[in-house]
């Protein structure tokens, strides 16, 4: 969808802006659902507008597991400027406001070097964040989410969900049980701010960051599509080192494999990547590769499932597109669209 009139974005210091909205350069924002071909369309697209791409996928903002999430490799880095790849460390906590913190000194730098930005990510709650805002939550202290996280530990998931339901039941009824890491989050915002995170997601957003121009699409192409591409990519990677890179980031992260054994998460984020668990579990001789293989695809086709839905119901701003992102013709008529619609 291409939009003429001013759009606004949101950030982190929305809380605090006075001044009104930052205006950032052009922006093209390509979302859509994982093995679509964003990041062969972004590359495309970048070549033609001489852009930057930016990163907006929650996974590829680790450091660790480069082949295993997908991020572009070097020589792609090397061909067109990429910013935001591998900025978190394994035992960072990736989220909507954290990822908008991040990019929007990139997107104001970029406009004042004059650079078309690519923002491009298969996360729909950081595009979302980007093109709705943020609720204006206030920070949780890290010494408490620290203390909570500690304490909760050897809390089975009911068990948790149960505690939330007694002190703040409207947050923990739009819960799922088994869901700690939300939970987790609602017990830290309740006793952080003494009032429900249900209560904080209904206050109003303002967005502080503005976009004279921007293009959104999203590759949804249909299931029939992305199941064999999600398939033939899993095998690619492993072909091309996921395992030992597993193996390697478990043996610089003493805890890590033993927090997966435990199926306790909570402290290593990166444990959410797709396939990082299962490949744990292979080199411990605890599962069978052909079964890892299997279970990693079957998740991730659901993961692809639930972006499409997302994609099509909570962001129209983004045009959809039943696409992948070579199809022939694709990135010359996207970039046609862009120029003229910066054009002064």
């Amino acid at each position: 969808m291409v939009r003429e009139s001013a759009v606004s974005f949101p950030t982190t210091l929305a809380r605090e802006a006075t001044a009104g909205p930052v205006e950032v350069g052009p922006l093209f924002v390509l979302g859509g659902t994982t093995a679509s071909g964003k990041s062969a369309l972004a590359l495309a697209l970048a070549d033609r507008l001489e852009a930057v791409i930016v990163n907006a996928d929650s996974q590829q903002l680790f450091a660790d597991l480069a082949i295993l999430t997908a991020r572009p490799t070097p020589a792609e880095e090397t061909r067109v400027p990429h910013r935001l790849y591998g900025v978190l460390g394994p035992r960072e906590q990736p989220s909507a406001g954290r990822w908008l913190g991040l990019v929007l000194p990139v997107l104001v730098e970029l406009a004042a070097a004059g650079r078309a930005a690519i923002l491009v990510g298969g996360t729909g709650l950081y595009l979302h964040a980007l093109v709705r805002g943020l609720s204006p939550i206030p920070e949780v202290p890290a010494a408490l989410r620290a203390r909570l996280l500690d304490e909760t530990r050897d809390l089975p998931a009911p068990a948790l969900h149960a505690r939330l339901a007694r002190l703040d039941p409207l947050t923990a009824a739009r819960l799922r049980p088994s869901d700690r890491q939300r939970v987790l989050r609602a017990l830290e915002v309740l006793e952080a701010t003494g009032r429900p995170l249900a209560l904080w997601q209904s206050e109003p957003r303002h967005p502080p960051v503005r976009a004279r121009t921007l293009l959104g699409v999203a590759l949804l192409p249909p299931a029939a599509i992305t199941s064999p591409r999600i398939v033939a990519r899993l095998e690619h990677q492993l072909a091309g080192g996921a395992l030992d890179e597993v193996a390697a980031l478990a043996e610089r992260q003493p805890g890590l494999a033993e927090a997966a054994r435990a199926g306790r998460p909570e402290g290593w984020p990166i444990l959410k990547v797709h396939g990082c668990r299962e490949l744990l579990a292979v080199l411990e001789g605890r599962l069978e590769r052909a079964t890892a293989e299997a279970e990693i695809a079957r998740q991730v086709r659901a993961y692809a499932k639930r972006q499409r839905t997302f994609f099509r119901h909570q962001l129209p701003e983004l045009e959809p597109l039943a696409l992948t992102g070579e199809e022939e013709g694709l990135a010359e008529r996207l970039a046609r669209r862009f120029e003229t619609l910066r054009a002064p």
